[in-house]
């Protein structure tokens, strides 16, 4: 059995049923899981103080491409809008391999612990070189983060109207059959999963419309989630009615691509009509706002669709279109944007810390974590609220507003990640330093 105490939070922010915010809480941790919450607790196992600390539930990211870390900056795709900007990429990434996926997937995973991260998503969507989905699950066990992979795709190249060079498309047989091995091999749908894997087509201007059916009735058959890129911008509304006679809502819906089981990334462009669909289906979405601001896509309308019972979560996306990937910072920037469009009573600091955790948590289909509360798992970020960024603020529990973008302890499955600021479980300097000589190497 393993113990552990984090003892006397200044504030706890439980984003359970109650929303409870409790003062001078401790709280007991027992074999991975949230056993007891209150004052005065012992334990025999380690006692973790958080005074002068805010703590939370782990942070939850619904939507990412870890593969892109080795991407950030790139000359000629800084400036660009989303077509242009995956032009420019597509042809670096092409020079991927199983150590590029690997070590790019330990940098990203480590930069998201860094920022509170406990849970994240990640849409991989070519696979040159040998490289395999099973790259980046080697990297989140490594490290000791909760992982949601999704098995993407893409089919369509630019000879057959699509827009990605053909060199780094698929047969469409064989991403079935790939699917079919990685959830074999690696989903576990039991609670307290450290891995479950769901099913991804890339985009509906990368594969067919064949496709996306055939990767929704794979995904029912095998009982895991599906996820995607919808209406990310205007281009994408534009492709789809060209192509498709239709608007993004209506060829998901008409493909299988609600419900329940699925999340879409993006949605900047849903209109009322897409957003009730969404609402009435359950089906999900991962706001993704500093990638948005950085592509020129748009504000995504997460008042509207929270307003109407819309699935929100948050995602950092990849960072060649963020350039960060720092999960607190983008709950800061939703905040902010759905302030600026609509108004400042449009989003609380609450309401975007609620969205970053046990909202990320429900569009994922986990209700096992998002929140601090007996029976859930052990997933906690500390925030050390005694510094500079929250000097003179009258409420710690307003993180957003004036608080630490960096966490100072992270718990996974009740096992501690980042201590004391620091990455715990990799050597991070070494990764570095390895991350930077191979992004050397594809400049060159």
């Amino acid at each position: 059995m393993t113990e552990t105490l984090i003892r006397n939070a200044q504030v706890l922010l439980t984003m359970d049923d109650d929303a409870r915010e409790l003062h001078g809480a401790d709280v007991l941790i027992r074999n991975g899981v949230v056993v007891e919450i209150g004052q005065g607790l012992r334990t025999e196992g380690e006692v973790v103080l958080a005074t002068g600390c805010v703590v939370t539930p782990g942070l939850v990211n619904t939507h990412h491409h870890l593969f892109q870390t080795l991407t950030r900056a790139v000359p000629g795709g800084q400036d660009a809008l989303l077509f242009g900007w995956l032009k420019t990429l597509y042809p670096i990434w092409e020079h991927f391999g199983p150590e590029e996926m690997h070590i790019s997937s330990l940098t990203g995973l480590a930069e998201l612990a860094l920022s509170g991260c406990t849970l994240t998503s990640d849409l991989l969507y070519l696979f040159p070189n040998g490289s395999r989905l099973d790259d980046t699950i080697d990297a989140a066990r490594e490290i000791g983060m909760r992982f949601h992979p999704t098995r993407g795709s893409m089919s369509i190249g630019e000879s057959a109207g699509g827009l990605p060079p053909d060199s780094v498309v698929e047969a469409e047989a064989a991403i079935l059959d790939d699917c079919i091995r990685v959830i074999d091999a690696h989903h576990d749908a039991t609670e307290g999963a450290m891995v479950r894997v769901g099913v991804a087509p890339c985009s509906p201007f990368s594969v067919s419309r064949e496709l996306m059916r055939d990767s929704a009735v794979l995904a029912r058959d095998k009982g895991v989630m599906m996820h995607t890129h919808l209406a990310e911008n205007d281009e994408d509304i534009a492709y789809s009615e060209e192509m498709f006679g239709c608007r993004p809502g209506q060829y998901a819906e008409d493909l299988g691509w609600t419900g329940d089981d699925v999340w879409h990334a993006h949605c900047v462009k849903l209109d009322g009509a897409e957003i009730d669909l969404f609402a009435k289906s359950r089906t999900g979405v991962a706001h993704c706002p500093c990638s948005n601001c950085r592509l020129g896509s748009g504000i995504a309308p997460v008042r509207a669709m929270r307003d109407a019972g819309v699935k929100v979560g948050l995602g950092v996306d990849g960072s060649a279109s963020n350039d960060a990937g720092n999960l607190v910072a983008e709950a800061r920037q939703a905040m902010l944007l759905q302030r600026v469009a609509f108004g400042a009573d449009k989003m609380s600091a609450r309401e975007a810390l609620w969205i970053a955790t046990r909202g990320g948590a429900e569009v994922l289909g986990r209700h096992d974590c998002g929140q601090i509360a007996p029976g859930k798992r052990a997933d906690i970020a500390i925030w050390d609220v005694s510094g500079v960024e929250s000097a003179g603020s009258w409420d710690p529990a307003a993180l957003l507003l004036a608080g630490p973008t960096q966490v100072r302890d992270l718990f996974v499955e009740g096992r501690q990640v980042v201590r004391d600021g620091q990455i715990a479980t990799i050597d991070l300097p070494r990764v570095i330093e390895v991350q930077n000589r191979l992004a050397v190497a594809l400049a060159t």
